[in-house]
């Protein structure tokens, strides 16, 4: 089950990622010009369908530099006890599984376990890549502008102790069949339902989109 993109979304964000990457390799003056106009295009489509401000938009489509690429998210299912590590969000005051977006020069697995120090307290060693997860395709969250690609890792716990880290408001280990309030652009329940598939048989390989 696919998530209901809006066709003004889907126009604006192909639009931004084609002026990205033309104005990292284009050196022609006119080039540069038409890919920046098209930039606003798509701030407007944004601003006029989405209600955000157009200049906020378009500042942000500024600092998107050099080729369009997936942005890179990690996130981390540590089990204690048969419940699951979650970590409440302060931005929306939703639940998810703890993470954040991947840092150049860092390994994946590193930096799962550096998110989960960083926001819970607690230590973890990753130990398997769960799935591969493409938010574009999220049938629970609403539709986001960037391309997101999810790393979830299953992590052993090794010590520390649980407390909320900046911009987290609570740490807690839930029961699965008995989810919080989830912060659905971050986790939503396929990825639960997943870890513990995986829980119960080791042997499955690694789930994409």
């Amino acid at each position: 089950m696919e998530a209901n993109i809006p066709k003004w979304l889907e126009w604006a964000r192909e639009i931004q990622a084609l002026c990205q990457t033309g104005l990292t390799y284009t050196q022609d003056i006119f080039d540069i010009h038409r890919y920046q106009r098209m930039r606003e295009i798509a701030a407007e489509i944004v601003h006029s369908q989405g209600g955000v401000p157009k200049e906020t938009v378009l500042e942000d489509f500024q600092f998107q530099l050099g080729y369009a690429t997936p942005k890179v998210d990690v996130r981390a299912a540590v089990i204690r006890d048969g419940k699951i590590l979650m970590v409440q969000e302060g931005s929306d005051h939703g639940w998810s599984l703890p993470g954040g977006w991947a840092d150049v020069g860092v390994p994946p697995s590193r930096m799962v376990a550096r998110e989960v120090w960083e926001e819970s307290g607690l230590k973890v060693k990753a130990e398997k890549l769960i799935g591969v997860y493409d938010t574009n395709f999220y049938p629970y969250a609403p539709p986001q502008f960037y391309h997101v690609c999810k790393l979830l890792f299953l992590c052993t716990l090794s010590g520390g102790r649980p407390r909320p880290g900046d911009d987290i408001l609570a740490v807690d280990f839930f029961d699965p069949k008995k989810p919080p309030s989830l912060s659905t652009t971050r986790t939503n329940k396929k990825m639960l339902a997943e870890v513990f598939t995986h829980l119960e048989h080791p042997d499955l390989p690694t789930h994409f989109d």
